[in-house]
């Protein structure tokens, strides 16, 4: 019951269709079933080996870009963990579409607004390339686009599938790592890009409101 009346108040602030979308307990993703990520769903991406959430929150790094900082989170029900998947701008996908392996998109973190992004500075702990989040509702550019990438055999991303995503500006993959931070952030781990595929740049789609697939005629 907790989970249908939180995915219901996800859905209502992001003002998504509930007549398109599917009967209320299908909003949370049901651990018992695979099911595919779409255009508009709500999700958390979970770190493969150290399984902490991709995490934001309106701190800004102090080195660096300066623009508000990106980690990875211990607990589970932190809603600053919660991303909205999207398309790039003027593309043709609409809510509801499968995503396939290579497509680019763009997590607009829904607490904040802003777009998952990267460039060239230097990430704090480890001295990779800096993510972070930047831009807003009507303010995004190709630092937002990364190319999703399916391990294994799959073509269309499903819940149970390892993935990558390579940022296309710079070619680094999400990456995080134990590098822990110890002040303003203590006990959450660096997320920066790395030019190399590692088994620490491996994410999971995990807890969301998963919006279901619409066939279109």
């Amino acid at each position: 019951m907790a989970a249908a009346s939180f995915a219901l108040a996800i859905l209502l602030y992001l003002g998504l269709d509930l007549h398109e979308a599917a009967p209320a307990q299908s909003y949370a993703a049901d651990p018992d079933t695979v099911v595919e990520i779409t255009y508009g769903s709500v999700i958390k991406l979970m770190h493969e080996r150290t399984k902490f959430r991709l995490h934001s929150h309106d701190v800004p790094y102090g080195s660096g870009s300066g623009q508000q900082s990106v980690t990875s989170f211990p607990n589970v029900d932190d809603a600053n963990s919660y991303w909205i998947v999207r398309p790039q701008p003027n593309s043709s996908a609409k809510q509801g579409d499968p995503i396939t392996h290579g497509t680019i998109i763009r997590l607009q973190h829904m607490r904040t607004r802003k777009w998952l992004h990267s460039h060239l500075h230097a990430s704090p702990i480890t001295g990779n390339l800096e993510v972070s989040c930047f831009g807003g509702e009507n303010e995004s550019d190709t630092g937002d686009y990364w190319r999703l990438e399916i391990e294994g055999s799959g073509k269309t991303w499903r819940q149970d599938q390892r993935i990558r995503l390579r940022h296309v500006d710079t070619g680094g993959y999400l990456h995080s790592h134990d590098r822990k931070y110890t002040r303003i952030a203590g006990g959450q781990q660096e997320v920066c890009g790395v030019g190399d595929k590692r088994p620490d740049n491996l994410w999971l789609a995990a807890e969301g409101v998963y919006l279901p697939v619409i066939l279109r005629k």
